[in-house]
């Protein structure tokens, strides 16, 4: 059943799709996908092409838009969207702690949980596509990891594109797991200089949080350990064109006098038990590296094995000097299945994909050097996410893909700049620019 509604500029209709768990199956298991399309209020917009967006992650759901706000109400001039909560993600079947035990144990799990990368997303689409636009292809806007899907859409299934515009996520085509984490650490050191050059008294802020952490390491109300390095985590929020201010903020309103002296104020906790969870996207975290997964290499925890290649972001080794503590960004490392309480019953699933191997190539690069498909990409200067170099290499592998580096933004810039990124990609797709 499909229900319709109105926010104010756009009128929204509520979709269900049944799709194969294991696209090689199709007679096999189904899981559902939610959507949730949507046509500008004022226009009908009944003749108009789809467009699709997939959200980043991975692990995340369609954002929930109040209206035609964002990049949403310049698409709704030319297009219905169709806003997909990727599989596991948002109202479609669920997967996260709670339901996964219905697969069995970790084994089975993990199992399962392969079946969620990049390739079965695009298939997904493939699989909707018909009963949605009746056949003809359509346009897909690919954000962060939703851009890694875009690459892949065009390495398998070009004939379901009319177009594809991507926002910050241009992945590594051959990279391994333990690149990505290489050229990411020197790219959070230079978020995290920059950050307290713009708030200098952030420095001692910060190492005092950190030095009150190793010795008292405290418990959230939600059971969430706040370690040092969870602390340090908070790097992610850097990734953002507002992000600075909001550490800083964070920051200065940790501590409040006590009988018993200075201890972090209840306010502080409660802003970090939210920035720190991961059970609102659990996939989030236990898919995180399996994105980079290709051929026999297992990822292995790349992210906290190339940690210890970068001494500057010991915490034990800073707070033993003068330095600043640096903040990581997007690095998901195994002891947050040890603080955070929504991932500690997914730790041996996690591990048991960290060690995978024999994971399908998701990049044809030789279909993507005969790419016919219009391509724009928008790439962030120095995104904290994706490293702009490798997204570079890769504009390079795809026939007629046209970019758009720009230091204008962060890695949210899609959402951020209003109409004016997506804009810019549908002008350059269109050679209109």
């Amino acid at each position: 059943m499909t229900v319709t509604y109105r926010q104010p500029g756009v009128v929204l209709t509520d979709r269900r799709f049944s799709v194969p768990l294991d696209h090689d199956d199709p007679a096999g298991e189904r899981i559902e996908l939610f959507a949730r399309e949507a046509v500008a209020a004022s226009r009908g917009g009944a003749d108009r092409p789809w467009l699709v967006y997939l959200q980043g992650g991975p692990g995340c759901g369609a954002t929930r838009f109040h209206g035609a706000e964002s990049w949403l109400g310049r698409a709704l001039r030319d297009f219905r969207v169709l806003l997909l909560d990727q599989r596991g993600t948002g109202n479609s079947t669920p997967a996260n702690r709670q339901t996964l035990p219905l697969r069995g144990g970790p084994r089975e799990q993990a199992d399962y949980l392969a079946r969620f990368r990049a390739d079965s997303i695009v298939r997904d689409c493939e699989a909707i596509r018909p009963e949605v636009t009746g056949g003809a292809p359509w346009t897909v806007l690919g954000q962060s990891f939703g851009g890694f899907c875009a690459t892949h859409y065009l390495s398998a299934a070009p004939e379901g594109l009319s177009a594809a515009l991507i926002t910050g996520g241009l992945p590594t085509l051959d990279g391994h797991a333990d690149d990505v984490y290489r050229a990411a650490y020197p790219r959070m050191a230079r978020k995290s200089a920059a950050h307290y050059a713009r708030h200098p008294q952030d420095v001692e802020r910060a190492r005092r949080i950190a030095a009150y952490l190793a010795e008292h390491e405290p418990v959230l109300d939600n059971g969430y350990r706040l370690t040092v390095p969870a602390f340090q985590s908070l790097g992610m929020l850097l990734g953002s064109g507002d992000g600075s201010h909001r550490l800083h903020y964070l920051l200065e309103d940790a501590f409040v006098p006590t009988p018993a002296g200075p201890v972090l104020s209840d306010a502080f906790q409660e802003e970090m038990q939210s920035a720190l969870s991961y059970a609102s996207r659990p996939l989030f975290a236990v898919l995180h590296e399996a994105t980079y997964g290709q051929g026999e290499r297992a990822t292995a925890w790349a992210a906290e094995r190339v940690r210890a290649e970068f001494p500057g972001f010991d915490p034990e080794k800073t707070l033993e000097g003068e330095a600043p503590l640096l903040f990581t960004g997007e690095a998901v490392q195994r002891w947050m299945f040890d603080c955070d309480p929504a991932l500690r019953p997914l730790r041996e699933t996690a591990d048991l994909l960290a060690a995978r191997t024999g994971w399908p190539r998701l990049y044809d690069t030789e279909r993507l050097a005969a790419n016919e498909v219009p391509v724009a990409a928008a790439i962030y200067h120095d995104d904290l996410y994706v490293d702009t170099e490798h997204s570079l290499r890769t504009a390079r592998a795809i026939r007629g893909l046209r970019t758009w580096v720009t230091d204008e933004f962060e890695h949210d810039g899609v959402r951020a700049s209003g109409p004016r990124v997506l804009d810019r990609l549908l002008a350059l797709a269109r050679d209109e620019a």
